[in-house]
């Protein structure tokens, strides 16, 4: 069962932490912090509300209260899938945030995992700055879990005099579509990509196919 949420992420991971809720993992995609000042253009006017470009510090503090709370429901071993990405106008503001995550919290970064995605828009049309195809997927996890924490590889063999377990070898590239299209994105124009959700679920957390 998929139980749907409209409301505010701290407040309502506050609201689990006190009623005891607890989660397996989480797979978000925040704001990444690089929308131009002023601008009015698809790319840069993903939000109706909330306002793509704060101060690096505001941005950070805020993404770290995330964090800490994200830790107060997450069950023992799990993870967090943190898709982020920078842009040509703010290029620091992911590694400051992904630095004060792990100097600020108790997580620690597992694996960074490359989405390539089927097209680039918009293509970058400076003279010396690449246009930009893949984004960051994140894997955190508790910094006394990263020994432990969960990952669906098969077992591919088992050394028998010593019961060794040889896993599958999975590669941290992923291939998938861009923002999905329809009605909803009229709503929200910073839809997320339901075969990328589906290709991190199924290696972190369940191997079902989703019908969304």
């Amino acid at each position: 069962m998929i139980k749907l949420i409209n409301d505010d992420c701290i407040s309502v991971m506050k609201q689990m932490y006190k009623r005891n809720i607890t989660v397996d993992g989480v797979l978000t995609s925040p704001p990444y912090n690089t929308s131009r000042v002023g601008a009015s253009d698809l790319y840069n006017s993903r939000y109706g509300e909330y306002k793509d470009n704060l101060p690096n510090s505001e941005y950070i503090k805020w993404q770290i209260d995330v964090f800490n709370n994200m830790s107060n429901i997450l069950k023992k071993d799990g993870v967090i899938l943190f898709n982020i990405n920078y842009s040509s106008e703010n290029t620091d503001t992911m590694w400051l945030l992904i630095a004060d995550i792990i100097r600020n919290t108790d997580f620690i970064t597992a694996d960074q995992i490359i989405w390539k995605k089927r097209s680039a828009t918009p293509n970058n049309r400076s003279k010396n700055k690449l246009t930009r195809i893949t984004e960051n997927v994140f894997v955190f996890v508790k910094k006394n879990e990263i020994k432990t924490f969960n990952m669906n590889k098969a077992v591919k063999s088992v050394i028998e005099k010593t019961g060794q377990k040889n896993y599958e070898n999975i590669y941290n590239f992923i291939e998938a579509k861009n923002n999905d299209k329809g009605e909803h994105k009229k709503i929200n124009k910073a839809t997320y990509s339901v075969d990328l959700c589906e290709q991190l679920l199924s290696r972190y957390f369940i191997e079902k196919k989703f019908n969304f």
